[in-house]
């Protein structure tokens, strides 16, 4: 709704039943909301996942790899993933993902469970831009603030859509990765955060929860201790995402085709 109030035509990514869905209908939305035995789907599992018959949703890489195969231009989601915290060989796949796609992807910076400055490390050696709207400061997710610099800033949708056609001019593959700190009405305390993160951190290796399983244990423990505060931030940034990544088609769409 945020989208299209915006004057954009948004198209969620999901797989049901070994389907591929470019713009997931209303039925397919709430089957999702409520089925049972949901895949994670990055780009390894899109193969298992179709030639079986199941349903779930995209991580940020699989959605990627879906959306440039349809030819879109712009997406938005909460956070990316990244270096874990405790484990510098546990990276996530978007990473790799957007190092080779080109796209506009806006978000609020990398989910604040990560290892942020490790992240940042990564994604500038992958050679991916990370440009703040309308900041300097690289968001922590749930919080406005990091303390670590983003590495170009753009104060406007159209100012987006200009760094990418360069980027892409100058023959890069690469994601361009708008980073957009949470609303002031929704945005929560880092420190709480960190406090929260560590307790989380230590029952996961009490636990031996390793891999994928990793992230939505986190996000869960999470929302839980936070008594659903991280939630209501998650949905405000998403929101956001959502309107700053449709203010950015609409100036893709009105550009002219870019180079990629």
């Amino acid at each position: 709704r945020t989208i299209k109030d915006l004057g954009s035509a948004p198209a969620t990514i999901s797989i049901v039943r070994g389907k591929v869905n470019i713009g997931t209908s209303q039925e397919d939305l709430e089957f999702l909301s409520q089925a049972e035995d949901l895949k994670k789907i990055s780009i390894r599992d899109f193969g298992p996942a179709i030639a079986k018959d199941s349903s779930g949703g995209t991580t940020v890489a699989g959605t990627l790899l879906t959306a440039n195969i349809a030819g879109i231009k712009v997406m938005a989601t909460g956070g990316i993933g990244g270096v874990h915290r405790r484990s510098t060989h546990d990276v996530s796949t978007d990473l790799i993902q957007l190092s080779r796609t080109p796209m506009i992807l806006v978000c609020a910076g990398a989910k604040s469970i990560l290892d942020l400055p490790a992240t940042l490390e990564k994604l500038e050696t992958l050679g991916i831009p990370v440009i703040g709207y309308k900041t300097d400061e690289f968001p922590a997710f749930y919080s406005k603030y990091s303390g670590l610099p983003v590495s170009a800033r753009a104060d406007s949708s159209m100012e987006v859509v200009k760094i990418a056609k360069a980027h892409w001019n100058m023959g890069m593959k690469s994601t361009i990765l708008v980073v957009a700190p949470p609303p002031d009405d929704v945005a929560m305390d880092q420190q709480v955060l960190e406090a929260v993160i560590d307790e989380t951190l230590d029952e996961l290796e009490a636990n031996n929860i390793k891999g994928q399983d990793v992230t939505p244990y986190l996000l869960n423990a999470v929302k839980e201790k936070t008594m659903g505060r991280s939630l209501t931030a998650n949905l405000g940034l998403l929101k956001n995402n959502a309107s700053i990544a449709a203010k950015i088609a609409i100036d893709h769409a009105g550009s002219g085709k870019l180079s990629a």
